[in-house]
């Protein structure tokens, strides 16, 4: 599998949900849960921008890392609105998720904007998470893995080897978000394959097996443990489980066994 190649990544997006005064309350609840957290796996939350500057505080000295779920591509200017790489690296802010169906949908971010995004961000210490996936339209129309694979070819074109070795790019089936749908560990397993082969293409076989890939879509404290046994998920983006630090708690622990 050469899954000890790379690093086993559990994600919590908040999406537009909690309060800065709610984090600590938060925090004091989730690390029992994770006693002495030193795990195989990282764990993360990614926050809305206001409140980053309060969960880096609730989260510090903790091991759990905290990230944005948007930034710009542009460096700085006349982008009301907007927030930079460098503003995010510069209170401490470790990763940042780009590309989420909801930025795409919602927002009309294209793979374009993503790979701008993407190679901003490499451009400072934060880690990139890239997120590709199909709506139920285009997995009904059987293009699936075609669709994949363009998204990902795209969100990396001009990246090197090196570089891409630093982001995690996470699969989310949009039809399985905020659903309650889950695609079985077999579907997701196909698709984060297709993904890992893509990168070989890109790349190398050794550069490949060293990208964390996740699966993002309706990872729960219920299915987790069986997702994160298949061979290339190496980790969850995960949306209302992480809301609740008991279910949170489990996911995280189910990726450290």
């Amino acid at each position: 599998m050469n899954r000890e190649l790379r690093k086993t990544v559990i994600a919590g997006n908040w999406k537009m949900n909690k309060l800065a005064s709610e984090i600590k309350a938060f925090s004091d609840e989730l690390m029992p849960l994770i006693p002495g957290y030193k795990g195989w796996c990282d764990a993360v939350v990614c926050t809305p921008f206001v409140i980053l500057p309060a969960a880096l505080c609730a989260f510090k000295d903790t091991g759990v890392g905290v990230g944005a779920q948007n930034m710009s591509q542009h460096e700085s200017g006349a982008y009301t609105g907007e927030v930079s790489a460098a503003q995010l690296t510069d209170i401490g802010t470790q990763y940042v998720i780009i590309g989420h169906s909801e930025r795409r949908q919602y927002y009309g971010e294209t793979d374009e904007t993503v790979n701008a995004k993407t190679i901003a961000a490499l451009k400072t210490p934060m880690t990139p998470i890239v997120c590709v996936g199909e709506t139920l339209e285009q997995r009904e129309k059987g293009i699936t893995n075609s669709l994949v694979t363009m998204q990902v070819e795209v969100a990396l074109s001009g990246i090197s080897a090196e570089q891409a070795s630093k982001i995690i790019i996470a699969y989310e089936p949009v039809w399985a978000i905020g659903t309650g749908k889950t695609a079985t560990p077999e579907d997701a397993q196909e698709v984060c394959k297709v993904i890992r082969d893509v990168l070989k293409t890109l790349y190398c076989e050794k550069t490949a097996n060293a990208i964390t890939i996740q699966y993002g879509g309706s990872m729960n404290d219920k299915n987790a443990k069986e997702l994160l046994a298949q061979p290339d998920i190496d980790g969850g983006l995960i949306g209302g489980a992480s809301l609740k630090p008991d279910q949170f708690a489990v996911i995280i622990n189910a990726a450290n066994q």
